[in-house]
């Protein structure tokens, strides 16, 4: 109850602020919030994991918007609800589908490079109501140009209003229990309701309406429907590689066990009962489950709990909290997304050599292509990443090494001993479509280099399976070695596969080709050839 109480605070300026974020009104972010708290609350696996609205979806809500053009803005806002609601039902057919790791296609050096990049952007996004100027262009760079022209007609008392409001959060962050953000937006209010505000030029966040009395489906056409699918699959990919990473880090840090495919649909009920409401996107954000966690919460009662506070402070405070300044909003959204404003969260790439490209890349992507293409770039990354490693022809060809049973690499290990007349082969990757024809035939092109060869071992210990082209290519491999007159064995081959090739009743793979279990076994004169585990 304590820390639902202390939370409570800190998510109903953020829920607010992030609609400005995404271009709704401020009700958005109010609803999205209450979705999330109940839905998660109820249904969700994490005990610490706070489910509301988002700054990193929030701007891709935002850019996703903006990138249709030639519709009113009734038809925007309602082209946005149904992102969420594709986005809900994305979830909610994952789940259903038990593809709890869906998110580990999101690189981690490209998820992070995102999220700098994404930090910029919104930061930078933040200046215009804070400094009372609002130039042309919204892209990164234009904008900052655009900025730095029109810095004679910046509103000084909005920049020091936010500049005193991020010392404060910054300083009282130590305390987690205590509602920062609701204290800023409290002396935010007390000046604006004395008219300094007024005075100084600084607008205020204005009227907010809550109505939960017609949940509505978009009233959009199939064209439409159509052009949102995409977006909406961006969105929701986005949306759980945040919340699995905040899920998994605190469930790690206290040995909680927490279900993937159930938090799947905890947030596809939570974004679809968001949508039928005119709610932002849904997603369990660092920070606040950070805040969460440190004000100690011990089940998911604390979502609860800060849902009914909310409730209460919007039925009792909703006249009030529409005096609250602009860029008090903007200095709340610049603190939550300050922990990825850090570029060391990179340094790890730089000093093990690797994905450094793809990391600045991703950087890059959000900067220069904005968020929408900047997401969808970063994602495809994340996919040429994948297929990249899967489809390398690295083979490794074994040695005994000394007396043991054991066969390693001979390019690394010069030692190993290599059996008179057995050449034996390792492709170091699974083979599937991409690598299959590529694999064997490097495999082939060594077996024509090799003089007095008499078989032929293949390891499949990397392949856990097998698809259909891989299959027509380790057949037409067979009849390859068979012609050249040689023996094939396949060692280390898994039970799946092991049933696979029963099935697929191939003359040159029939059941003593795959009978050896290690590739020891393999090597053995076929006469003292005895099966064992290894």
């Amino acid at each position: 109850m304590v820390a639902g109480v202390s939370i409570a605070g800190l998510l109903l300026p953020e829920a607010v602020a992030y609609s400005g974020i995404a271009g709704l009104p401020p009700q958005a972010g109010v609803i999205a919030l209450f979705a999330g708290l109940l839905v998660y609350g109820l249904f969700g696996s994490s005990r610490f994991a706070i489910v509301s609205a988002t700054s990193s979806s929030a701007a891709v809500l935002f850019a996703a918007t903006t990138s249709v053009t030639g519709v009113d803005t009734a038809t925007r806002l309602a082209m946005g609800m149904g992102i969420v609601l594709l986005a809900g039902v994305f979830f909610v057919i994952a789940g259903v589908a038990r593809l709890g790791a869906v998110s580990s296609l999101i690189a981690k050096p490209v998820l992070r490079g995102f999220a700098l990049g994404l930090a910029l952007t919104i930061v930078v996004k933040q200046l215009p109501k804070v400094l009372a100027v609002h130039p042309a262009h919204s892209d990164f760079f234009r904008l900052v140009a655009g900025l730095a022209a029109e810095w004679r007609h910046w509103n000084i008392a909005g920049a020091a209003m936010a500049l005193v409001a991020l010392v404060l959060l910054r300083g009282l962050a130590r305390w987690r229990a205590v509602p920062a953000a609701l204290l800023v937006i409290v002396a935010g209010i007390v000046l604006d309701v004395n008219g300094l505000c007024q005075a100084w030029g600084v607008a205020a966040v204005g009227p907010i309406s809550l109505d939960f009395s017609h949940p509505t489906v978009p009233q959009l056409d199939r064209a439409q429907w159509q052009t949102l699918g995409g977006l909406a699959f961006a969105m929701a990919l986005i949306l759980y590689a945040e919340s699995y990473g905040s899920i998994r880090t605190f469930a790690m840090r206290h040995g909680d066990n927490v279900s993937a495919n159930r938090d799947l649909l905890a947030l596809g009920g939570a974004n679809l009962l968001s949508a039928l409401f005119q709610g932002m996107p849904v997603g369990a954000g660092y920070s606040a489950t950070s805040a969460n966690e440190s004000a100690g919460a011990r089940s998911r009662a604390a979502g609860i709990v800060a849902g009914l506070v909310v409730l209460l402070a919007v039925l009792t405070l909703l006249p009030w909290i529409a005096h609250t300044p602009e860029p008090l909003l903007a200095a709340i959204v610049i603190h939550a997304v300050s922990h990825t404003l850090n570029p060391a969260a990179l340094r790890p790439y730089f000093e093990w050599r690797r994905d450094r490209l793809v990391a600045l890349v991703a950087v890059a992507a959000v900067l220069v292509l904005g968020v929408l293409d900047g997401l969808l770039a970063a994602i495809g990354v994340s996919l040429l990443l994948l297929l990249r490693g899967f489809s390398r022809t690295t083979v490794s060809w074994l040695g005994r090494l000394g007396q043991s049973h054991d066969f390693v690499d001979i390019a690394r290990h010069p030692e190993a001993v290599v059996p008179p007349g057995v050449l034996i082969a390792r492709p170091e990757v699974p083979l599937f479509f991409g690598n299959a024809d590529a694999v064997f035939a490097s495999i082939r092109a060594r077996i024509d280099a090799t003089p007095g060869l008499q078989r032929m071992v293949l390891s499949l210990e990397e392949s856990p399976d097998l698809d259909a082209t891989s299959i027509e290519a380790l057949c037409d491999f067979a009849a390859y070695v068979r012609v050249r007159g040689l023996r094939l064995s396949l060692a280390r081959v898994k039970d799946d596969v092991r049933d696979l090739l029963a099935k697929v009743n191939s003359p040159d793979l029939h059941a003593e080709v795959y009978a050896p279990w290690s590739v020891d076994d393999a090597v053995q004169p076929e006469e003292s050839r005895t099966p064992r585990s290894s």
